[in-house]
C-alpha cells in the first residue's frame, strides 16, 4: 500500500460567514481521495495559522489554508520560516478574497480544494515589510485602509463587501495627512499623503480600478498608488476622476512600478498589511522577494487526474 501524503489544512472558521464548514465534508474527502493524510487546524486566535505552520508544516508536503486574505498571509507568513516550502493551496472563505480573485481561485470551495489537491504550480512574489513581516498582496496606509481591521468579524460576515464601503464612508470625515518623504532606485517624492499603497493584485478591498489590471503577480515589480493632500474641490475631483474614470490625470495622484521603496515620516504611521494591522512606523521598507512562493491556483479534471495516476503509478514502480 502506498504510503500517504501528508498534508495541514487550516481553517478560520470565522472567515466570511462561516460557510466552511458547510463544505468540510467535501473539502477533506477531495484531499484523502488525493492521497493525503491530512491534520485539520481550527485557528483560534490572530496568528495561529502562521504559528502551527512554523511548528507542523516542514513535515508536510502540502499545506491548504481556508479563510480570508489575513488567514493567507498567516499562512505565507509561517512557510516563509522554513527551509524549504511545501506545496501551498487556497481555499478563499473571506469577506472580498482580493488575492484569490487576482489569482484566479475558484470561488466554489469544492473547486478550490480540487485546485489545491491536483492544480499547477504558480510562482508569486512576496513582499516583505522592514525585513521582519511579509505581505501577498497590499501594504498601504492612510485613508480608509484602517477599514479592514477595525470593521468587526461579524458586520463582515453579515454584510459582506458593503461592511467595508460603510466603514469607509464614516473614515471620509477624518482624513489626515502624513508629510512623508517616498525614495526609489527610480525616483524620489515628497509631499503630504492622504493615502499610500504597494501592491501586487489586481484587485484592492473589492475595488479592479485603484490597480493596473495587466499587473503581473510575479514580476518582480510592485504597483503603487499614491494620493496627495487636495487642497481645493477641484483637486478632490480630479483625484476621483484620475482613480475610477480614468479619463484624466492628476497632479495629486501617482502611479509607478518598483522593486524596492522607502517611506519615512516624522510621526508614527500605521500600516495594514493584507488586511490587518501592520503597526506604527516613521520609517517602512518594502521589497519584492521575486517568484519566492508558489500556489497552486488551477485545475483542468482530466489533464490534472491523469498525471497524478501516472505519477502513483510511477512510484509504485
Amino acid at each position: 500500500m502506498a504510503k500517504k501524503k501528508q498534508m495541514l489544512l487550516i481553517i478560520n472558521p470565522k472567515s466570511g460567514r462561516g460557510l466552511v464548514r458547510n463544505h468540510l465534508l467535501e473539502i477533506t474527502d477531495t484531499f484523502v481521495k488525493a492521497g493525503y493524510q491530512v491534520q485539520i487546524h481550527i485557528t483560534q486566535r490572530a496568528l495561529d495559522a502562521r504559528d502551527v505552520v512554523i511548528r507542523d508544516g516542514a513535515k508536510k508536503e502540502l499545506i491548504v489554508c481556508s479563510g480570508g486574505d489575513g488567514t493567507l498571509n498567516e499562512t505565507i507568513t509561517g512557510m516563509m520560516q522554513l527551509k524549504t516550502h511545501p506545496h501551498l493551496g487556497y481555499i478563499p472563505a473571506g469577506s472580498t478574497n482580493d488575492f484569490a480573485s487576482s489569482l484566479k481561485i475558484p470561488k466554489q470551495m469544492g473547486a478550490a480544494a480540487m485546485a489545491a489537491a491536483y492544480g499547477s504550480e504558480y510562482p508569486i512574489d512576496i513582499g516583505e515589510f522592514c525585513q521582519e513581516r511579509y505581505f501577498v498582496y497590499v501594504a498601504g496606509f492612510g485613508a480608509f485602509t484602517e477599514v479592514s481591521y477595525l470593521t468587526p468579524q461579524d458586520k463582515k460576515n453579515v454584510l459582506g463587501h458593503q461592511a467595508y464601503m460603510l466603514e469607509s464612508v464614516k473614515g471620509l470625515t477624518s482624513i489626515k495627512a502624513y508629510r512623508m518623504k517616498v525614495q526609489t532606485d527610480e525616483m524620489q517624492l515628497e509631499g503630504d499623503f492622504i493615502f499610500g499603497m504597494v501592491t501586487n493584485t489586481i484587485s484592492v478591498g473589492g475595488f479592479k480600478g485603484l490597480v493596473d489590471q495587466n499587473a503581473a503577480l510575479n514580476d518582480g515589480l510592485f504597483e503603487v498608488l499614491l494620493i496627495r493632500m487636495p487642497k481645493t474641490p477641484l483637486e478632490f475631483s480630479n483625484i476621483v476622476s484620475s482613480l475610477f474614470l480614468k479619463d484624466e490625470k492628476s497632479e495629486q495622484v501617482c502611479r509607478f512600478k518598483t522593486r524596492a521603496i522607502r517611506f519615512t515620516c516624522e510621526e508614527p504611521v500605521d500600516w495594514v498589511l493584507d488586511g490587518e494591522f501592520g503597526g506604527a512606523r516613521t520609517e517602512v521598507y518594502v521589497e519584492n522577494l521575486h517568484r519566492r512562493m508558489e500556489i497552486r491556483r488551477s485545475f483542468t479534471p482530466k489533464t490534472d487526474l491523469v498525471k497524478a495516476e501516472t505519477g502513483k503509478l510511477r512510484k509504485q514502480r
